[in-house]
């Protein structure tokens, strides 16, 4: 594999993510952000921000999957919730579990979550961009 997810000493241990990546692959892979967007371009649970945040996360990994990456390959994700709050977080990780369990991975790269004021869209709620790394 050619990213190394740790938690080092001295840092919290986060179940979601881990705190750092080490990359030693050669080809790098950015992965616009990605809505809760079928493939048809219609928006998948809308006013329902775990089943948005689950979709962008299938969505990611669809995106992968066409240059034969997983989330085994991502060295970072990006995330932006529309008027986020803390109260949002068990919709959010909820939303996370119910994509991992689909796809069989567990999507623990280290992260960034930032509220923002508004997306592309205004029924979208998220929005997830992913960096992998492939040897």
């Amino acid at each position: 594999m050619a990213i190394t997810l740790v938690n080092p000493e001295g840092l919290p241990k986060i179940d979601a993510y881990r705190q750092v990546s080490i990359a030693t692959g050669s080809r790098l892979v950015f992965i616009a952000g990605q809505v809760a967007w079928d493939a048809d371009g219609v928006t998948v649970g809308q006013g329902d921000l775990a089943a948005q945040v689950e979709r962008c996360y299938l969505n990611v990994a669809t995106a992968l999957a066409e240059v034969g990456a997983t989330f085994d390959d991502v060295a970072k994700l990006n995330v932006h919730v529309v008027d986020w709050t803390p109260d949002k977080m068990p919709s959010f990780v909820e939303g996370v579990a119910r994509a991992a369990a689909k796809l069989g991975v567990t999507p623990v790269a280290p992260g960034t979550l930032v509220g923002v004021a508004a997306l592309d869209v205004p029924d979208h709620l998220v929005e997830v961009e992913a960096i992998a790394v492939l040897d």
